[in-house]
């Protein structure tokens, strides 16, 4: 329901239970591939730079930063060390196609370049707990 003149969005009721968010405990993870960090829950597709080593159905191990298991953080790199989320290759593809176009004025130079990069969808299966 929207008020004319506020921003606050009442939540339609639908009859059925809805579930309490505060109660869910999130596990996530921070990891690192390809030189970028991407934020990965258990179940998440995940687009990556490509690992060409890597074929349809294998199992990669992707390298940690962060740990979040509810309340608790876990961030301290000596303990993260041997913590690696598990993900299961999902496919091999090329991302949109972005053109590079360059051009200066008066002299006639004009350069046509297109680009697509390739990428590797994986699917996190597991993260394991930080030992306490």
């Amino acid at each position: 329901m929207l008020w004319r003149g506020h921003s606050r969005v009442g939540r339609l009721d639908c009859g059925g239970a809805v579930p309490e968010r505060e109660s869910e405990i999130r596990v996530y993870a921070i990891v690192r591939s390809g030189g970028r960090q991407h934020k990965v829950a258990v179940g998440d597709i995940v687009e990556v730079d490509k690992i060409s080593t890597a074929k349809v159905g294998d199992t990669v191990e992707l390298s940690t930063l962060l740990v979040v298991d509810g309340d608790a953080v876990t961030s301290d790199p000596w303990v993260l060390a041997g913590i690696k989320v598990q993900a299961e290759v999902v496919d091999h593809h090329k991302g949109v196609k972005i053109d590079i176009l360059r051009y200066k004025n008066k002299t006639g130079y004009r350069r046509r370049q297109g680009h697509r990069q390739q990428y590797t969808a994986i699917k996190v299966t597991e993260i394991p707990a930080a030992a306490k």
